[in-house]
């Protein structure tokens, strides 16, 4: 597995079918977002209405998946072939400011 196409994102603290060679360390990519102008024009009105705010969630699923692909950036810097463990939170720093945050063991793992 040394191919980046190869890397392993897992929740788990474990890969089935592998075992872990080596524990580099403890990751995180962040990304911060602000709702701009018009997607605030958008929720309001959204909001008035009720349900899902739409404008919102391909905003935090950009926003994850950037986190995401940081953190696995970072542990490939680091020789990692895998991320266990990943964590993602999401935080508001400011009012309008929100913070994604992907953490987890970037690790060095091998089939078993």
């Amino acid at each position: 597995m040394s191919r980046r196409e190869d890397f392993i994102i897992v929740t788990t603290p474990n890969v089935p079918g592998y075992r872990i060679k080596k524990v580099l360390g403890v990751i995180t990519g962040l990304t911060p977002r602000t709702r701009g102008v018009g997607g605030k024009f958008v929720a309001g009105i959204q909001s008035i209405f009720g349900g899902e705010i739409s404008v919102f969630i391909s905003e935090l699923e950009k926003a994850r998946i950037e986190a995401i692909e940081r953190a696995k950036d970072k542990a490939t810097r680091m020789g990692a072939n895998a991320i266990i463990g990943l964590d993602i939170e999401t935080s508001e720093v400011f009012e309008g400011v929100v913070v994604i945050s992907a953490t987890g063991t970037a690790t060095e793992i091998e089939s078993e």
